[in-house]
């Protein structure tokens, strides 16, 4: 570092010496005249391994994009690679990382320099930087590398990027470096011509076929004037970097763009053309209308405060599943397969774990932006037809991760919206595939331990499958899910049958004596010892108190199980009554997920992890849904923000600010596969859902200041159903909520519940 030092000390001497004034240049700004101006991609990176605060990163792209940028301030590979404490910066990446704990794959770095030679090892290379001095929008980002003195500016398109340089006036051409890092794993770099640079990236944390590459492409306006190859071998293979200069020029700035293909060289040249002739601004200002122009679907009006959060957490909605498809010069939609290595036609979708984001994200993508969630539905069969199954956790192919079959869930919603173009029959054969088998080597892909369910019922807690009960649970509700779709297609009686009877399988681990669901053995007898305050072991990253309430489809088979309404309620209440105790004793010790849920100070809510997250809107169900207003508010004012810790756990993929988009709206899927969402309280003033169809649907809130819905009417008719149906919001109208301080009898009528299977069945 000590030749980065004298170097910036000789430049302010000759600055001075010369009688010139340094003059910084400042980073743009823009008004706040549209929603993307008001989110802050920062949201959400005052993370850590012991307590996450999101686990996000600024993720600058286009919507779904197949390439995103980020600066990196952690080290090559880890997962944390953007984190709001940190002082350095290490290179400007491209990433298609879903989330720390599954990290990335085909990811490169560029990183400008100053000095008689460019630095590249990483610890060396790294500048401090300033958030004072970093513009981070969806669209852009901007940043100031202090210790070369030097301004950057990226704006990605689809599938490529621009950057701009401005280095220090009084350095020299031949001091002004631009370092590119392929990291390691295989990675290969090599100069083209005079002006570009080629080559791949193979670094991966898995998910990948033998084949798999990123192959990028950099072309700079200026001539290569000097090239330093820098490749090692290691263990995991060739770390391939390099850094070049350009040839002399009057001009302190310089213009480079990037692209990239998981397909071939060729695509990376032809996937260039996106930003070709366009200058940084140029792409800028695409991106950002490309954002607004999907933004502007949801319009809030309200304190600007509250916007931010709202604008901020639509746009995380707006990230997974990325697209992983590209055009070709011809016009066609093509595909690397992850499952299979075969460049195929049509889409395909990745990075997104179904455990987290089938409950509210795919039903945003499916409400308010049909036209991706219908390519979204393509890209699932093709993933089908490529590997034979669905998948659960793809980044970019199948992964071992989470439990359940819930691909069910994202491919039934579609399909009864009548999203896609897919084929009825191979859907089912589809779902029947994955409820009825297992994959032979990625355990959280197909249902692991299906025969034990098929058989008894539910997965047995003593047969080595980890948690069992949280399987089951979930295999109930994608049952009824497959239920729906074989009933929507008229398949036959004895097989809608058969899913329509597994569909009740979740009364198997409802243990009467303590009122939770419970592990239970291949001979019957519930799990022993048991305590419901014990995190994991029968359950995924929770506890009895958190799981019990997933049945989603059957929530008032659920409140009979219990007792009635009183006894169901009286369980809800204790959830928040309760002190945040815990047992850690599975994990060994405290995961971040039980800590999160120990300081917030809502007792065994625990909000930050999804499997409890609907769990609020269920006081719908038993007549008293001021409760579910109170506790919504709550958690929205207190959980959520748009500075850097502004989640209560990790965000996953959308999951957790989908809940927040629609609470805000007032209303959420508890039941996705369903035509109706529960009805909760909205948050702004008004609303305008501008949906894609021509149609608005207006929610406004009389009184918004406070949590009590008094009333509510539909286009001027008084309305008391406790739920919104799908179709009455698509037909556009207005909705008008009147709040206030004290909870009122609006929503009390057994009239008002919303759905629930055991009331289908008993008709």
């Amino acid at each position: 570092m000590r030749s980065k030092q004298y170097i910036l000390a000789l430049f302010m001497i000759l600055t001075v010496y010369q009688g010139q004034e340094l003059q910084a240049q400042p980073l743009a700004r823009v008004a706040h005249s549209s929603p993307v101006d008001l989110v802050n991609p920062l949201v959400g990176t005052l993370s850590s391994f012991e307590l996450s605060s999101g686990n996000t990163y600024p993720v600058i792209s286009r919507p779904w994009g197949i390439n995103s940028w980020t600066p990196q301030t952690g080290k090559m590979g880890d997962g944390w690679q953007y984190t709001y404490t940190a002082t350095k910066i290490r290179g400007l990446k491209q990433t298609h990382q879903p989330s720390p704990w599954i990290n990335d794959y085909g990811q490169f770095a560029l990183l400008p320099q100053v000095g008689e030679r460019p630095f590249f090892d990483e610890e060396q290379r790294a500048s401090w930087f300033s958030h004072k001095a970093e513009l981070a929008r969806p669209y852009c980002y901007e940043v100031y590398l202090a210790d070369y003195d030097t301004r950057v500016r990226l704006a990605p398109s689809e599938r490529a990027v621009v950057f701009e340089v401005d280095y220090p006036q009084t350095s020299l051409p031949h001091q002004r470096w631009v370092l590119l890092d392929a990291f390691d794993s295989g990675s290969e770099i090599k100069q083209l011509d005079s002006c570009t640079l080629v080559g791949f990236s193979r670094k991966n944390s898995g998910g990948v076929p033998e084949n798999f590459r990123n192959y990028f492409i950099v072309r700079f306006e200026e001539a290569i004037d000097k090239a330093y190859l820098h490749s090692s071998e290691g263990k995991s293979g060739t770390h391939a970097q390099i850094a070049v200069s350009l040839k002399a020029t009057e001009a302190r700035s310089i213009t480079f763009r990037v692209a990239s293909s998981f397909i071939s060289q060729a695509q990376a040249l032809q996937n260039l053309e996106e930003v070709l002739g366009k200058s940084y601004q140029d792409v800028r200002d695409e991106g950002r209308n490309e954002w607004n122009r999907l933004m502007h679907r949801i319009e809030v009006e309200d304190e600007e405060e509250k916007s931010r959060t709202f604008y901020s957490n639509l746009y995380r909605s707006m990230l997974f599943p990325r697209r992983f498809y590209e055009i070709t010069h011809q016009g066609d939609t093509l595909h690397y397969s992850p499952y299979n290595g075969q460049v195929l036609p049509g889409y395909m979708y990745t990075d997104t774990g179904f455990w987290d984001t089938f409950r509210s994200l795919f039903p945003l993508v499916n409400l308010v932006f049909p036209e991706e969630g219908a390519k979204m539905q393509e890209g699932l069969m093709n993933a089908y037809r490529e590997s034979g199954f669905f998948p659960e956790w793809a980044s970019p192919g199948h992964r071992d991760c989470m439990v359940g079959n819930n691909s069910a869930s994202v491919a039934a919603d579609a399909y009864l919206k009548g999203l896609g173009r897919v084929n009825t029959n191979e859907l089912i054969a589809a779902l029947e595939h994955g409820a009825n088998h297992a994959h032979p080597s990625i355990k959280s892909t197909g249902r692991l331990g299906y025969e034990h369910y098929n058989r008894l019922g539910y997965v047995p807690c003593d047969v080595g499958i980890n948690e069992s009960a949280a399987r089951s649970l979930e295999y109930a509700y994608n049952d009824w899910c497959i239920y729906q779709v074989l009933k929507r297609a008229g398949a036959k009686p004895a097989l809608q049958g058969l899913y329509k009877k597994r569909a009740m399988n979740y009364r198997n681990l409802f243990d009467t004596e303590t009122g939770w669901m419970r592990g239970r053995t291949q001979k019957g007898q519930f799990q022993t010892p048991f305590s419901p305050f014990k995190w994991g072991d029968a359950f995924t990253e929770g506890n009895a108190l958190h799981y019990t309430w997933s049945v989603f489809h059957d929530v008032q088979g659920l409140i009979d199980l219990m007792g009635g309404d009183e006894a169901f309620i009286s369980r809800l209440d204790s959830i928040f009554a309760l002190p945040p105790i815990f047992d850690d004793s599975y994990y060994g010790f405290v995961i971040h997920e039980i800590r999160e849920m120990q300081i917030m100070d809502m007792g065994n809510y625990a909000h930050g992890n999804q499997p409890i997250q609907h769990m609020i809107y269920l006081y719908n169900y038993a007549g008293q849904p001021h409760k579910a207003q109170h506790w919504i508010r709550q958690v929205m004012q207190r959980l959520y923000s748009h500075a850097p810790d502004g989640y209560c756990g990790d965000e996953d993929n959308g999951q957790t600010s989908a809940w927040y988009v629609f609470s805000a709206l007032g209303f959420y899927p508890v039941t996705p596969a369903l035509d109706q969402y529960v009805i909760g309280v909205p948050y702004f003033r008004s609303i305008r859902l501008n949906l894609p169809n021509g149609r608005t649907t207006v929610i406004e809130a009389k009184g918004a200041e406070y949590p009590y819905i008094q009333s509510v009417e539909r286009n001027g008719i008084p309305y008391n159903k406790t739920y919104v149906q799908y179709q009455d919001l698509l037909e556009g109208g207005r909705y008008i909520f009147t709040l206030g301080a004290k909870p009122s009898s609006w929503g009390t009528n057994p009239e008002a519940r919303p759905y629930s299977f055991s009331r289908e069945v008993a008709k």
